[in-house]
């Protein structure tokens, strides 16, 4: 734990970073629709002949379609047709006037994603509330490999189960009671922990924060709840966020990280 300038100073670039990500024109704040996508071809625009109308953009974005093979998108300028090669971890996208697009894939299905650069909708996010930074909240807690990779379903904020595999948690201790948490998604160097605590009640999202665990060893991992952040859930209506396994909603407050958002954001 610490308590120096330094923690500070370096925290104050992460909350910098973190709203600059948000309002980024590849954030959550500009997206204006998601629309799952089945076998066939489907035109995309702002024109009312559309089968997919946007809010905003070109009257004609092309057509997408999708087959055993993929997702073919056809531009509707008339140049040559793009094989996207779909990955969970790295949506393929692609732009047409004002707008980024993306297809995103879960459990097999896949999205289109619209987001809208142009967006007057991040300017209206100047901050977000936050519990006051307090040092005692960067806790270093054991890391903990399971005896073998567990396999978990976890539900999401659309009803959407989705399966993770587990490897490994995060054993800690607070007042003298040992608390766990499990990392459901996530990278090796950054864990993603799904989290719920008393503070949902009345300060934070109600469904849930993301924590992404720190400088992670063999043996430990930094768990700063200052960091403890909002799920894009909370900012948009067109994201699937994952729902925390019981294993981490926590019979206690945890007066750290970030607050509930302030209409329109909240959900």
């Amino acid at each position: 734990m610490t308590s120096s300038s330094n923690y500070v100073e370096q925290y104050a670039q992460w909350r910098a970073k973190r709203l600059a990500n948000l309002k980024a024109a590849d954030g959550w704040l500009n997206i204006i629709g998601r629309y799952w996508l089945e076998d066939g071809i489907v035109t995309v625009g702002s024109a009312a002949d559309n089968d997919l109308v946007l809010s905003a953009g070109p009257a004609h974005v092309g057509s997408l379609t999708q087959d055993d093979k993929g997702v073919l998108y056809t531009p509707a300028d008339g140049s040559a047709p793009i094989q996207l090669k779909l990955d969970k971890a790295k949506p393929p996208r692609f732009q047409s006037g004002t707008l980024l697009l993306e297809v995103t894939s879960l459990n097999g299905d896949n999205a289109l994603r619209v987001r809208d650069t142009e967006s007057p909708v991040p300017a209206t996010l100047t901050d977000i509330d936050t519990f006051p930074l307090d040092p005692n909240w960067r806790i270093v807690a054991d890391w903990v490999a399971l005896e073998a990779p567990q396999g978990m379903t976890v539900d999401t904020t659309k009803s959407i189960t989705t399966d993770v595999q587990v490897t490994h948690k995060a054993v800690f201790t607070l007042n003298g009671e040992r608390f766990e948490l499990l990392a459901t998604h996530g990278t090796a160097a950054a864990p993603q922990f799904v989290l719920r605590d008393l503070t949902s009640r009345d300060l934070t999202y109600p469904a849930s924060r993301f924590l992404y665990g720190e400088d992670v060893t063999d043996t430990t991992i930094v768990l700063d709840f200052n960091k403890a952040i909002n799920p894009p859930c909370a900012f948009t209506e067109h994201a699937v966020c994952p729902l925390p396994p019981p294993e981490n909603v926590l019979p206690i407050r945890i007066e750290a990280g970030e607050k509930r958002l302030p209409p329109p954001f909240y959900h």
